[in-house]
């Protein structure tokens, strides 16, 4: 026995021997935007001891992830552990993050390289001289001004040793320097009170004592207590200092108010968790005797209007990347094609489609701050929600669509490809297109678009008026920019035989957009009015044939007018068909509708309620409610890739969750009451509410499998 427990101390000797040049780490993992990996303060673990193991994250310039509490947009990183028998993993040690203000948000981010430690426990009985395999799924948002879901799957073999292993040779340091740095309790007194429009948090004790004040602020572990990106006023006193900070939705927004305010105080001399509790803040904390409108923050509509400039031009730039805007600005391509080699009418038509976005823009922004002082209960995209606008946009979209595939030829196109079009400029073409873009890309909410969106709509009408504007002007910027950069356009060939080929196969785009409109238009209507409109649509291909048999007539001398007259007529009642067909229209009958909706392997949508939703949570069960509609593309795809697997189907029935559809295809005045109660004008909008009845969550406009499945665990809890 002697023997055999010498040979043993022997081999640990030896593999820590070994390990002390060695840095214990696993390998990298590059999910796209981040090398993540497990390190190890120590070289070895001894059994019945505790090391840390960080996570040890290098991000690409100029992006970032997210704190445990991301402030007004992200998600936390997350790790789960699968540890052998008997080994356990404490809390993460989160580092100190930093603010990242875009617009009017603010977030709580890491950029560059982070490290977030955490405790690793072996048992007593841990065998010495073994090798352990530490695994670890990762989870993680990493965002610049988009966001992408990433994961990383990390392992580190952490070798279990005789006694201390001494710290690792190259991130021991690293890692113990973080630690030394992370904020911890230092027994500092903390208490908050609501004063008015302001939340008071008072905090002194040791480390505060003459300490440098200048830029303290305050990082709360919950994202409803205060409002992030509102200006922190410090007032300094003798043993410590005072926030008057603005209150968030649990004090003012119909939460339930706190009995605790847990976060960390961070200044330049450190940072410290603290825990506050209700009271009066000390004299000796500084800022009492001040009239809180005095101290509160500043959050006038100067900076509110910037920052909502800011997200709706990006909003802008990013709604041409929607799949719903993709036919339409095919158009555009093959008009820019066409004019590729000729500076002066390629400027033009970019000008002229700036002027065409612009407008249709802002008439559908009237139109809807004019309804909306009406007291409709309408928000962006409302004018999809009407059949009479969707039969008429199919059957456009099909004559288009036939347009670029030569049945018909128009002097000066919609499209701008004919040749009357090209010896005019295709100025005509070029505005239509650009309102034609506008009226289909409405129903898609771009990310930055909300909350620029929710802003702009509890302003005066000239503020509105200034986001949609800018929401335009970031729309058009691409198409616009191409226009005048000769150097892009250069690099097409020469016109030619391919110009004809390009628009016919761009045609398809169109089809497809019909389609969808079509279908649009069935989920809106009954079986007869979608007959009504089939009809019309074979009625208006058949007139728009007999227009191109006409032009062949009348260009080789032949007469014509017979044809075209009869187009005429066919084309007249096929817009009078589809037109009697939507205004008698049959929605989904209520009976219809309450019925169980399966979206995938499983996952059954019950119909949305206020009421249900009460009811559900009630009886303590996690609830996911869908805002969604059937014009709303964006929408379609998240059912498709992140609810309709079995996975998701899964945790919603080992959670006991419950999945809501709110169908905002037709109007509906109360579902846009609850969207604006999330200040939100329009679809998607995904939202989570706990078991425990706690707070919403509001999930990111895309989605993913995992997000979902995180989002319904953490509600089940």
């Amino acid at each position: 026995m002697f023997l055999k427990r010498a040979v043993l101390a022997l081999q640990a000797l030896l593999a820590a021997t070994l390990l002390a040049g060695a840095a214990l780490a696993g390998p990298v993992v590059n999910s796209g935007h981040i090398e993540s990996e497990l390190v190890a303060q120590e070289s070895g673990i001894a059994p019945g001891g505790t090391i840390y193991v960080a996570l040890r994250q290098k991000i690409i310039p100029g992006w970032h992830t997210y704190w445990r509490n991301p402030g007004d947009a992200g998600e936390a990183t997350k790790i789960a552990w699968t540890l052998p028998q008997g080994w356990s993993a404490g809390d993460m040690v989160w580092p100190t993050p930093q603010k990242a203000k875009l617009g009017p948000l603010l977030d709580y981010a890491y950029e560059g390289e982070v490290f977030i430690p955490v405790p690793i426990s072996a048992p007593a009985d841990a065998p010495v001289g073994a090798t352990i395999s530490l695994n670890a799924a990762v989870q993680y948002l990493v965002c610049e001004q988009v966001c992408v879901p990433e994961d990383a799957k990390l392992t580190l073999l952490l070798p279990v040793v005789a006694g201390a292993a001494g710290a690792d040779p190259r991130w021991g340091p690293v890692v113990a320097d973080v630690l030394a740095k992370a904020p911890k309790p230092a027994g500092l007194k903390a208490v908050f009170k609501l004063d008015g429009q302001s939340l008071k948090l008072a905090v002194t004790g040791g480390p505060l004592k003459g300490a440098d004040m200048a830029g303290a602020y305050f990082f709360p572990y919950s994202p409803k207590v205060i409002e992030h990106a509102a200006e922190q006023v410090i007032d300094r006193g003798p043993e410590g200092l005072t926030l008057t900070l603005k209150p968030g939705y649990d004090f003012v927004g119909g939460g339930t108010p706190p009995a605790e305010l847990q976060g960390v105080i961070a200044t330049k001399a450190g940072a410290w968790e603290v825990t506050a509790t209700a009271g009066e803040p000390p004299a000796a904390a500084g800022g009492l005797g001040a009239p809180a409108a005095e101290t509160a923050p500043a959050t006038g509509t100067s900076g509110g209007l910037v920052g909502a400039l800011v997200f709706a031009f990006l909003g802008g730039l990013i709604l041409n990347l929607m799949p719903c805007v993709f036919p339409v600005l095919s158009m555009k391509a093959a008009s820019l094609a066409g004019h590729a080699h000729d500076a002066g009418k390629t400027r033009l038509q970019g000008l002229v489609f700036l002027l065409g976005v612009v407008a249709t823009f802002l008439a559908l922004a009237g139109l809807l701050l004019a309804v909306r002082a009406g007291g409709a209960a309408v928000g962006w995209g409302f004018q999809l929600q009407s059949p009479v606008v969707i039969a008429g946009l199919a059957l456009l979209m099909l004559l288009v669509a036939l347009n670029m595939s030569g049945v018909f030829e128009i002097g000066t196109s919609v499209q701008n490809v004919g040749s009357g079009a090209s010896a005019q400029g295709g100025a005509t073409g070029a505005f239509f297109t650009g309102a034609l873009a506008v009226v289909v890309a409405a129903p898609c909410t771009a990310p930055f678009m909300a909350g620029a969106l929710g802003y702009a709509l509890t302003q005066p009408a000239v503020i509105s008026l200034a986001v949609f504007l800018a929401l335009a002007l970031g729309f058009a910027a691409p198409f616009v920019a191409v226009a005048f950069i000769p150097g892009l356009l250069k690099l097409l060939p020469r016109p030619g035989a391919w110009m004809d080929v390009l628009k016919k196969g761009l045609a398809f785009p169109m089809y497809g957009a019909a389609l969808w409109l079509v279908w649009v238009f069935a989920q809106q209507s009954g079986p007869l009015s979608l007959a009504h409109l089939l009809a019309a649509g074979v009625l208006a291909a058949f007139g728009a044939w007999l227009y191109g048999l006409g032009q062949e007539r009348r260009a080789s001398g032949k007469p014509a007018l017979v044809s075209i007259l009869v187009a005429l007529l066919s084309l007249g009642l096929a817009i009078a068909i589809a037109t009697v067909g939507a205004l008698h229209a049959a929605p989904p009958t209520a009976a219809a509708t309450s019925a169980e909706t399966s979206t995938g392997p499983g996952l059954a949508a019950e119909v949305w309620s206020p009421e249900k939703v009460k009811e559900l949570q009630a009886a303590g069960r996690p609830v996911l409610v869908d805002f969604t509609a059937a014009w709303c593309v964006t929408c379609q795809v998240n059912e498709k890739v992140a609810l309709s697997g079995s996975k998701v189907a899964d945790a919603f029935k080992a959670q006991n969750a419950v999945y809501l559809k709110a169908d905002w295809t037709n109007r509906d005045p109360v579902i846009a009451k609850a969207l604006a109660q999330f200040n939100r004008v329009g679809v998607p909008l995904y939202v989570v509410y706990p078991k425990n009845g706690g707070q919403p969550v509001i999930l990111p406009q895309l989605l993913t499998e995992g997000l979902v499945i995180e989002a319904i665990e953490k509600a089940g809890q």
